[in-house]
């Protein structure tokens, strides 16, 4: 789905444990790491997007977590031009996001990338709660360090 401005309708989801470490997943066959992320579908509320989300990617369910925080407007970024499909209708230019912050309240043993049929990550890690802002590419740089 994507809006009558070219935005995609995404959520983003950080997971932190009791150390205050975030969960960072690889991207399925690349060495690019990123937060766990995804479309809403038309019938879905951000927040049903997130938990269905973070089963697909994480395979945690709501009982594994708890809502620390969620972003209550659309955070927006533009894909650079280079990532842009100029062959589909509509295009999407970028993506706005919702994010949660999310504590793990359930057992790390719980997080299983393989729950999809198609995953989008083969590993994960915890890191300190700053090193994605490093490591995140540059045209999200701005939008994750928004001040």
């Amino acid at each position: 789905m994507i809006d009558f401005d070219g935005y995609r309708p995404n959520v983003g989801i950080v997971i932190c444990n009791d150390k205050g470490q975030v969960l960072w997943a690889k991207r399925y066959g690349q060495n690019s790491w990123q937060f766990p992320q995804g479309g809403i579908n038309d019938n879905e509320t951000p927040e049903q997007a997130m938990f269905r989300e973070l089963f697909e990617e994480v395979g945690l369910t709501r009982k594994d977590v708890r809502v620390l925080y969620a972003s209550k407007h659309w955070l927006r970024y533009k894909l650079p031009k280079r990532l842009l499909r100029h062959d589909s209708k509509p295009m999407c230019i970028g993506q706005k996001q919702r994010w949660f912050l999310l504590q793990l309240v359930g057992d790390a043993k719980n997080i299983n990338m393989q729950c999809s049929k198609t995953p989008e990550f083969d590993g994960w890690r915890w890191v300190s709660f700053w090193y994605p802002v490093r490591q995140v590419v540059s045209f999200k740089k701005r939008f994750i360090v928004k001040p």
